[in-house]
């Protein structure tokens, strides 16, 4: 088992597959399986990073075959406490813009047929899921955020499709109606993983796109794959000045229970 080679472990999303310039590749195999890339290892404001794209290098994986357990597990053995998150997402709300971030606080799994746990027994654990984000993270985000002067939604719902399709008109217009503010297909059940492992969980939404148009807007377009990749490498040199950004100011105590997550879990 690799011990201690990275404090942070930053997942990349869609049209996102580099972070460190100056990084060692590391393959690791897991228990559960391959991760999703070689996992870059190197330092930010002198602090171990390690990040691994979670479609791949070349984005080969859908979202429905990532093996989320496996690239969990693996920021788990390098000894990963804290994981950034940056996704592509689509607003489900007007006020939610392209080019807006959104700092997840919760999520509504949508999804079906996924490996979502590490417990199948003999060992049973009940994961507390009332609040799934990192508070202390998310508060660093936000913060990173305004010192940015990047537009970011404090808090959000994403609903958690399983893709790889987009979603019907209808399907949209009832996310919508629910008020939930974004919708994305890798978010579930990446969070619970690292919350059953007791790793903090920081979701950054790079919204792209409003998902299938807006009500009685004829000017907005549903979603294509072609505008969520534009959108999101217009994003990229944002995304990075935040990563970096948060990683520069995170404390050195955490700021939540994160890490005593399974303290009142196990049977």
């Amino acid at each position: 088992m690799v011990e201690q080679k990275a404090q942070i472990g930053v997942f990349g999303g869609s049209g996102f597959y580099d972070l460190l310039d100056n990084s060692d590749e590391l393959e690791l195999k897991t228990e559960f399986g391959q991760p999703s890339a070689k996992i870059r290892l190197g330092k930010i404001a002198g602090k171990k990073v390690a990040f691994l794209p979670r479609h791949g290098d070349k984005h080969t994986i859908p979202p429905h075959q990532v093996n989320y357990k496996a690239n969990i597990e693996a920021f788990k053995q390098l000894g990963v406490k804290q994981i950034i998150a940056p996704c592509a997402a689509g607003s489900l709300q007007p006020q939610v813009k392209p080019g807006d971030f959104v700092i997840l606080d919760q999520f509504v799994d949508r999804t079906k047929g996924r490996d979502d746990t590490f417990f199948y027994g003999p060992q049973v654990a009940h994961i507390g899921g009332a609040d799934p984000y990192c508070p202390g993270l998310a508060k660093q985000a936000i913060q990173a955020c305004q010192d940015l002067q990047i537009n970011v939604h404090e808090q959000g719902t994403v609903a958690v499709v399983n893709g790889p399709r987009f979603s019907t008109r209808a399907e949209s217009r009832w996310f919508s109606a629910q008020g939930w503010q974004v919708i994305n297909m890798t978010q579930y059940p990446e969070v619970i993983l690292a919350r059953e492992k007791e790793i903090c969980y920081c979701g950054i939404a790079l919204i792209t796109d409003f998902d299938t148009g807006l009500e009685g807007m004829q000017d907005i377009f549903p979603v294509s794959l072609e505008e969520v990749i534009k959108v999101f490498k217009q994003n990229n040199i944002k995304v990075k000045k935040l990563i970096f950004e948060i990683i520069k100011n995170l404390p050195n105590q955490a700021e939540c229970r994160c890490r005593q997550s399974l303290s009142n879990a196990l049977f």
